[in-house]
C-alpha cells in the first residue's frame, strides 16, 4: 500500500468514526485514535459488505450509511468495554 493510500484510509476512518460517534448519544470515554481505528475498520467492513452489491459511478450513499452505522456500533462496543474495564 502506498503512503497516499494509508493517509486516505486514516482520513476516511476519522470521518466515518466521527460520524459514528455523533450518532451514539452521550459522552464517549474513548480516545481519538480509537475512534479513527473504529472508523477505518467500519469503512473496510462496510465496503466489503455493500461494495459487491452496488454499482454506481457517483457517491454510494448506502455504503456510507452502512459504514457509519458500523462505526456507531463499534463506538458503543468500545465505550462499554472501556467503562466495564475501568470499574473492576
Amino acid at each position: 500500500m502506498e503512503v497516499s493510500g494509508i493517509i486516505s484510509a486514516v482520513i476516511i476512518g476519522a470521518i466515518i468514526g466521527a460520524l459514528g460517534r455523533l450518532i451514539v448519544p452521550g459522552k464517549q470515554a474513548i480516545p481519538i485514535w480509537l475512534t479513527v481505528l473504529i472508523g477505518i475498520v467500519a469503512a473496510l467492513i462496510g465496503t466489503a459488505i455493500v461494495g459487491p452489491l452496488r454499482d454506481t459511478s457517483g457517491v454510494d450513499w448506502i455504503e456510507i450509511i452502512v459504514q457509519v452505522g458500523l462505526a456507531a456500533v463499534g463506538v458503543l462496543l468500545a465505550t462499554s468495554m472501556r467503562s466495564r474495564g475501568g470499574n473492576t
